[in-house]
């Protein structure tokens, strides 16, 4: 009697951490077909545009859903009970009382504010449409 043994081939970008190889099998290639999750990749893509790493996007998710029971979805405009705020460098949760969490160095304290939260602008995802242009015919 033989046994046999699955292995999965697997991109060589996600050998090198566990949580890619949990993200290469479980999500990665995928088909969606849910207009929230869809939502939710443009704006990790737009996030990951801007310069934050993956792993930092893990950890954002991880915290939204562990300390906040959210998703980004319903952060980033669903309606939430945290509002996404960021200043280009780091991410920010902001809950209906009105405090403050680093959610990439302290999230589970909320942060001291003092003056004016002028510099952070809302994270929200938003699907533009684009500008068509008017064809005209050449009249010889």
């Amino acid at each position: 009697m033989t046994t046999r043994v699955d292995v999965k081939t697997r991109c060589s970008w996600s050998a090198s951490n566990p949580l890619m190889v949990a993200y290469h099998d479980r999500e990665w290639g995928v088909p969606l077909h849910n207009d929230r999750k869809l939502f939710e990749l443009l704006v990790l893509a737009d996030l990951r545009r801007r310069g934050f790493s993956v792993h930092q996007l893990h950890a954002i998710l991880d915290v939204l859903k562990d300390r906040f029971a959210t998703r980004l979805f319903d952060a980033t405009g669903g309606g939430g009970s945290v509002r996404l705020l960021t200043d280009g460098r780091e991410i920010y949760a902001k809950t209906a009382r009105g405090e403050l969490y680093n959610l990439l160095r302290t999230p589970m304290q909320p942060l001291l504010v003092i003056g004016d939260e002028g510099l952070l602008k809302d994270l929200s995802g938003k699907v533009r449409g684009r500008k068509r242009r008017k064809r005209t015919l050449n009249q010889s």
